[in-house]
């Protein structure tokens, strides 16, 4: 436990990312694999679940420390932190122990989970007295599920790559799934993680484990360079960027596992995909979304999209009819992800699709070195041999130019999605965002460098505009990763009425976290801390002084919300410094953006 507290303090100290690399790879070099094992889980983003009720360790530390209540109350304020408040309160350790790392974790801590408070008095006072005071944060931070630190998940991965001499891709894909929710890792895992390229790996030790997922760029150039920067669209797959679960669906060992990309396992959330699976030949693994899917009939769908004013070529029309009537808003999948049981009502009324749009396996093939086009193929021929009412190919869409492309793209919101995804027909898939250049551009690592087209590999998203409106910053909270040290995550209001109304308040309706630069990021840090009205642990309330253009991708009307409003994906688009808080926009505004049908009678949408 000394050496992994020493090693949190380290990069917790440390904005530099030489010296986080240095103390990461001394720790791995250094320690025994099945600490080693427990590091890299914390370190890459394993969140276990809350050990002891925070109820429980407020009472016992403030008896401990001889305290009254308001005290620990006014302590806890100032420090911001109930972990770092309850290890700078406690008596100085009598005889501290050295404990490994994975010794406290198996029979010290998780067995603490579901013991009664007056167990729970026994055995935390005893393991108190045997830490030594600087181990005691990183302890309480593992009870609390609270321990986070400034090192991403990428650092960790260029760690062990450089520990083991073993190429960072490979290890990112031994590293999928290593963090899901209840695992238990071993030495024997953190031995997979670094062996030898052609040794033995957790591939073959879970056989469910999927692949990295392959992310692509945004694209925001004008329509006028679409050509000289990607050449004519017949060099390209073009498909819906569709609003739902990214998925991997996992077929080996007579098993079906179904991943997101947030490297949950999640397949008792969807039977229906699960016992798509089990239609599957062994070996096969679906990259596609996961989305709510209602039957449509066609005639009625193309009617539908006639009197909207669809602009479809004829190759298509009806296969975008019936996917306009079918895949439901985001709203709809909230609904059956949000609820802990899946009852026969919920999933009659809220049945699930795979919408597949790439092949990265077959018979325990990997494909993902093959070109994008030839994985088309085999996706295209693999449906059509195992046909199944929860599979579901994206559709291609086709235009001569990236102007007729525009105009299929409008129908974007209609269909309930983003926009278009853009991937070259002799793309890899690859590993992550991939670094690239465009025609035309300059490299800032490289500005000498000659300006090519996009590499092959390279997948865009080519979204519509954002819908925006101008938000007031009211509390913030500290970041996490590489922010950890910042208050970096908003809450941002919108108005209750107009500005001529004197009772108006501001209403908070969205979280926002992205779209700022490190500098501005700082500023507004600055300006949090000197504006601070309160302190809720981790969390300010601040003086309304900040304005910022808050762009989202879908609203809804939504009851759990003090507003009334839900938004998706919000981000920062621009710091408004020009615009003062009261000229901010108001709610009726918020609600504007409705989609008609949702204004008019209440209806989810996003």
């Amino acid at each position: 436990m000394h050496a992994f507290a020493a090693l949190y303090r380290a990069l917790d100290a440390s904005t530099s990312n030489l010296a986080k690399q240095a103390a990461l790879q001394d720790y791995l070099r250094a320690a025994p694999p099945a600490d080693a094992a427990w590091a890299v889980y914390f370190l890459a983003g394993g969140k276990p679940r809350q050990l002891v009720p925070t109820r429980v360790l407020r009472e016992q530390a403030r008896a401990a420390a001889g305290l009254p209540e308001w005290l620990f109350d006014e302590s806890y304020e100032a420090v911001g932190d109930l972990a770092e408040t309850i290890s700078l309160l406690l008596p100085e350790p009598a005889a501290p122990v050295e404990r490994a790392l994975s010794d406290w974790l198996l029979h010290h801590l998780l067995p603490l989970r579901g013991q009664p408070p007056e167990a729970l008095h026994a055995r935390l006072t005893e393991q108190w007295r045997e830490l030594a005071a600087d181990d005691r944060l990183v302890y309480f931070k593992l009870i609390t599920g609270a321990f986070r630190v400034g090192v991403s998940k990428l650092q960790v991965t260029q760690a062990l790559a450089a520990v083991s001499g073993v190429d960072s891709k490979l290890v990112a894909q031994r590293l999928m799934g290593y963090t899901q929710p209840g695992a238990r890792p071993t030495a024997a895992d953190f031995s997979a993680l670094t062996a030898p390229a052609d040794g033995p790996t957790l591939l073959g030790a879970r056989g469910g484990q999927p692949y990295p997922f392959y992310l692509a760029h945004p694209f925001n150039e004008p329509l006028a360079r679409f050509d000289e920067l990607l050449g004519a669209p017949a060099q390209w797959q073009i498909e819906w960027k569709w609003d739902g679960i990214r998925a991997q669906l996992v077929v080996r060992d007579g098993q079906v596992f179904i991943w997101s990309r947030g490297e949950e396992l999640v397949t008792d959330r969807f039977p229906e995909l699960a016992a798509l699976g089990a239609t599957l030949p062994e070996g096969t693994v679906l990259d596609g979304e996961i989305v709510v899917w209602k039957t449509t009939d066609l005639i009625a769908a193309r009617a539908s999209q006639t009197s909207a004013g669809g602009q479809f070529d004829s190759e298509t029309a009806d296969t975008h009819a019936i996917y306009a009537g079918s895949v439901q808003p985001f709203a709809a999948l909230q609904r059956r992800i949000g609820r802990k049981t899946l009852g026969a009502k919920l999933l009659a009324e809220l049945p699930v699709v795979l919408l597949a749009y790439d092949l990265l396996e077959l018979g325990g093939h990997d494909l993902r070195a093959q070109p994008q086009h030839a994985r088309r193929t085999a996706l295209e021929s693999l449906v059509a041999a195992h046909p199944h009412p929860a599979l579901h190919l994206s559709p291609l869409l086709h235009g001569e130019t990236w102007a007729d492309l525009a105009r299929q793209r409008e129908a974007a919101r209609r269909l309930g999605t983003e926009g278009f995804m853009l991937k070259h027909r002799d793309a890899r898939y690859g590993v992550g965002r991939t670094k690239t250049a465009l025609a035309g551009s300059v490299d800032a690592d490289a500005p000498d460098a000659p300006a090519t087209r996009p590499a092959l590999g390279q997948w865009w998203k080519w979204k519509v505009d954002p819908m925006s409106v101008d938000a007031v910053l009211i509390y913030a909270q500290r970041g996490h990763g590489r922010r950890a040290s910042l208050y970096s995550d908003y809450t941002f209001a919108v108005w209750s009425g107009p500005p001529e109304d004197p009772a108006r308040t501001l209403v908070p309706f969205a979280k926002a976290y992205s779209g700022l630069t490190d500098e501005e990021m700082r500023q507004v840090d600055a300006i949090v801390r000197k504006t601070t009205r309160e302190s809720f642990g981790p969390v300010r309330s601040v003086e309304p002084t900040l304005v910022f253009e808050l762009g989202f991708e879908g609203i809804a009307r939504s009851a759990r919300h003090k507003s009334g409003i839900a938004v998706r994906f919000p981000r920062m688009l621009r710091w408004r410094r020009d615009k003062p808080v009261a000229e901010a926009d108001s709610l009726q505004a918020l609600k504007g953006l409705l989609p008609p049908e949702a204004r008019d009678s209440g209806q989810e949408r996003i």
